[in-house]
């Protein structure tokens, strides 16, 4: 099997731009897989699986799901320790780093250990962080923790540096599932400039023009599922 971050990182360092497709376990159907993944763009790279709230055995329901229709990476980005499954291929191992809630910080990675210990995931350390994006969010109602306002860039440029200081491997910005708009040109341009790990852009990203600025401004993969749900 393919190292994925090895595959994430070379494409960042060779400039090369991917697109990865959230699929939320709670809003997907699994027998409509085959024309779900039919309505993506061709030019995705990855699946992301997850959701800020999923029901039990949901998510593996839905990974085996989609693994019968498409040979892309299905990597897991959950809400919660319960969302964990061996079908999938790897695994970001999130840290909510916007916030200061002990819970998203450490305590669920805590108990995703035993599930973790002997598991053939590709753990992948990722720095969250959750940047206002117009209004709630589910994440921020799950992790009672508010995001950083758009304007406050040093915050957001520092607490990407905490995180890549830390040893994470990725960093993350997310305004949010269904955000009014999206993580700004100069946030994303900053965060890169500063940064030396490859940066993922999610939330609020509806079209081909957002999609492009955020690639523009420095994004390394883009990730869209809102507008595919429907």
């Amino acid at each position: 099997m393919p190292n994925f971050y090895t595959e994430i990182s070379r494409a960042s360092t060779k400039g090369e731009k991917l697109l990865a497709i959230l699929i939320d376990p709670d809003k997907f159907k699994e027998p409509e897989a085959e024309a779900y993944l039919k309505r993506i763009p061709k030019e995705t790279s990855h699946i992301f699986v997850g959701g800020s709230s999923v029901a039990k055995c949901k998510t593996e329901k839905t990974v085996n799901s989609i693994k019968k229709h498409t040979n892309l990476p299905v990597i897991l980005f959950p809400g919660d320790y319960s969302q964990i499954t061996e079908s999938a291929d790897a695994l970001l191992f999130l840290s909510l780093l916007s916030g200061r809630n002990p819970e998203y910080l450490i305590e669920q990675q805590i108990k995703s250990v035993g599930s973790l210990r002997n598991s053939s995931l590709q753990i992948i350390p990722t720095a969250y962080i959750l940047i206002e994006g117009g209004k709630e969010c589910a994440v921020q109602r799950i992790s009672k923790t508010e995001p950083i306002p758009q304007f406050q860039v040093e915050t957001i440029v520092d607490t990407a540096l905490a995180g890549e200081f830390s040893g994470k491997k990725l960093i993350y910005l997310e305004a949010g599932s269904g955000a009014d708009f999206p993580v700004s040109e100069e946030i994303i341009y900053e965060v890169k400039k500063a940064i030396s790990i490859p940066l993922i852009v999610g939330g609020g990203i509806r079209n081909r023009v957002q999609q492009n600025s955020a690639y523009k401004a420095g994004a390394d993969m883009i990730v869209m599922g809102t507008q595919f749900e429907k």
